[in-house]
């Protein structure tokens, strides 16, 4: 019987392990990188071993090293979670051989199976050779690992060798693994996927059908189960297609076989020998625990013949620290506070206080709604994360909410190309336009020696802020009778909330200040100085970091005084995991090149300049 387990991962995941650990009355060992050493995962941990560094692979990548952490802390059992080792069979061999229960698929199946390419061979398909025009468009992929790193479309041939090189860059940096390979791009099919659960008695559950479509960077975004609209004699062979993968490589423990669907037809795209991260709407649609039934697993207990029965309608959410309006960005910072109603799940990784860095996935937590129909479940999604706190960097929140309220996705009409059609309208959302006024009416009170209003009148007050990417100016007086602002009644302030009265209809609004962050409900601000610094300044076609990051590669013979076209590839950032590409803002003549490979990089570094010819 296991007693006590390695999470060989870190966040959000070795987070929710740990939980159902402690249910079960495990014992807990955490692995932690240096920049993780007050993390959450680390904290709520028995045990925690520290893995010297900070990149995957120093450190989560390092299967040597957490095997002498599971030994050294008296471990008898390794999960690893997600991502990172979970599909690299020697690291599997390793904790067997070092006479530890590994809570996944034998070794073998992670061979056959967690190469993309090996399981297409095993279900009878075959990558692309050498691609030309009439393939086009083509999907560059990683061999090994997943959550869309080591992808990119290709519509373009003469783009096939960037995108081949940026693709196994990538792969390498985030799995170990720099094999990728080319297979035709469904347009606009639906991500489905089959949850599996096998035992090592020859029983293999098919536990329903999950959609993935809405996807950002092959990224999922928004999951659910069961996959809406869908033909009962297409979720048939769904399913018996996963159990037919897993049978073929004497499959054990918890997995998910992938699909594109397009209309009636289905496309098998990979099996991920592991617990996927949009696991718990599966948890909730059948009502069970998988990370409780992997361990029963391990530990040589049987499942029963067949599967619970499923009930009602699941959706999550991922919250990522990005800006979606802005290329999708990932943000650094500290995350102050995190709250959401107690009517949803929350699996998160972080703490109030923590800080978001740089080394690793942006994403800040999943959020999950359950309940009795599908348009139930969608709703109190949407209305939980509309009414969260969140208060730290930017986030996706609004492009959550929107998603989820799009005709498109209520309506159940939604494949991939969803973000590709809709980017724009689902960010361009007005921010409140009263939030500056709150925001400066909070921190006039605050600032207040006695903690009130003065008792006479005075000359009209300014506040600027910055918000949305504009500055707002607002105004607001002292009276007698307390605040006064143009066109609108104060009924109420303090320091940490406003009521307004705007056309009759009271507004209230909670404000929270971190330095010069101001959080007004749902709205970020920036409290900007009174005058502005006239020395921050930077020449026209100045080329800023939009993140903190390392410069990973500068295209080949880029040196100043070399012309470049609108749109031109210059340099790679990589941020949490992923790479960015900084391109030419205009044709013209690159006349600063400031940036090294190799360079770590701030917000607002000057990495080049473009002059216009």
């Amino acid at each position: 019987m296991i007693t006590s387990v390695l999470v060989a991962n870190r966040g959000e995941i070795a987070c929710r392990i740990f939980r159902t650990c402690g249910e079960l009355g495990i014992r807990t060992v955490a692995v932690h990188s240096d920049p993780d050493a007050n993390a959450l995962h680390t904290r709520v941990a028995d045990t925690a071993v520290r893995l010297p560094g900070a990149a995957p692979a120093d450190t989560y990548l390092r299967a040597d090293l957490i095997v002498k952490a599971a030994v050294a802390s008296g471990a008898d059992a390794v999960h690893p979670g997600y991502g990172f080792l979970s599909e690299n069979a020697d690291f599997a061999r390793a904790v067997l051989d070092a006479g530890l229960v590994w809570i996944g698929p034998p070794p073998s199946a992670i061979e056959a199976m967690a190469s993309k390419t090996r399981a297409k061979q095993l279900m009878g398909l075959a990558p692309l050779g050498e691609v030309t025009q009439t393939d086009l468009p083509v999907l560059v992929k990683a061999a090994a690992g997943g959550g869309g790193r080591g992808m990119r479309v290709v519509r373009r041939i003469e783009d096939l060798a960037i995108a081949l090189e940026s693709a196994r860059a990538e792969a390498a940096s985030a799995f170990g693994d720099g094999e990728v390979f080319v297979e035709p791009y469904v347009e606009d099919g639906r991500h489905v996927e089959v949850q599996i659960l096998a035992d090592t008695h020859g029983t293999v559950w098919a536990l329903g059908t999950r959609d993935c479509s809405l996807q950002r960077r092959h990224q999922k975004v928004i999951e659910e189960a069961p996959a809406p609209g869908l033909p009962g004699q297409l979720v048939e062979e769904l399913h018996g297609l996963a159990v037919r993968a897993a049978r073929a490589v004497d499959y054990v423990g918890a997995g998910t076989v992938e699909f594109l669907v397009s209309g009636t037809e289905a496309h098998f795209l990979e099996m991920n020998t592991r617990l996927q991260v949009e696991h718990p709407v599966t948890e909730a649609v059948f009502g069970v625990d998988l990370v409780a039934e992997q361990i029963r697993i391990a530990e040589g207990e049987a499942l029963a013949e067949s599967p619970p029965s499923p009930n009602g309608h699941a959706v999550e959410a991922r919250l990522y620290a990005e800006d979606p309006a802005t290329a999708w960005t990932p943000q650094t910072g500290t995350l102050h506070r995190l709250s959401l109603p107690a009517s949803v799940r929350l699996d998160t990784g972080y703490g109030d206080g923590d800080d978001i860095g740089v080394h690793y996935d942006p994403m800040l937590a999943k959020v999950v709604a359950h309940a009795p129909t599908r348009a139930e479940a969608v709703r109190r999604l949407a209305g939980a994360l509309e009414t969260a706190t969140i208060h730290g960097p930017t986030t996706n929140r609004d492009l959550l909410v929107n998603s989820l309220r799009h005709k498109e996705f209520t309506t159940a009409r939604m494949d991939t190309g969803f973000y590709d059609r809709h980017l724009t309208e689902l960010t361009e959302a007005a921010p409140d336009a009263y939030a500056p006024l709150a925001a400066a009416l909070a921190d006039a009170v605050g600032r207040s020696r006695f903690g009130g209003w003065r008792n006479l009148h005075s000359a009209p007050q300014t506040k600027r802020y910055a918000m949305a990417g504009e500055e707002h100016e607002v105004r607001y007086r002292h009276t007698r009778e307390g605040l006064e602002a143009d066109g609108v009644r104060v009924v109420n302030a303090d320091a940490r909330r406003v009521v307004l009265e705007v056309d009759g209809v009271q507004r209230k609004f909670e404000v929270a200040r971190y330095g010069d962050q101001v959080h007004v409900n749902g709205t970020t601000l920036t409290a900007l100085p009174r005058f502005p610094d006239p020395t921050v300044q930077h020449a026209p076609g100045s080329l800023l970091a939009p993140m903190p990051g390392t410069v990973v590669r500068i295209a080949d013979g880029l040196t100043e005084g070399f012309a470049v076209e609108a749109g031109q590839p210059l340099l790679w950032l990589e941020a949490m995991k992923m790479e960015h590409k900084i391109t030419a803002p205009h044709t013209g003549t690159l006349t600063e090149l400031n940036a090294v490979v190799g360079q770590q990089v701030t917000v607002g570094s000057l990495l080049a300049v473009v002059r216009t010819t």
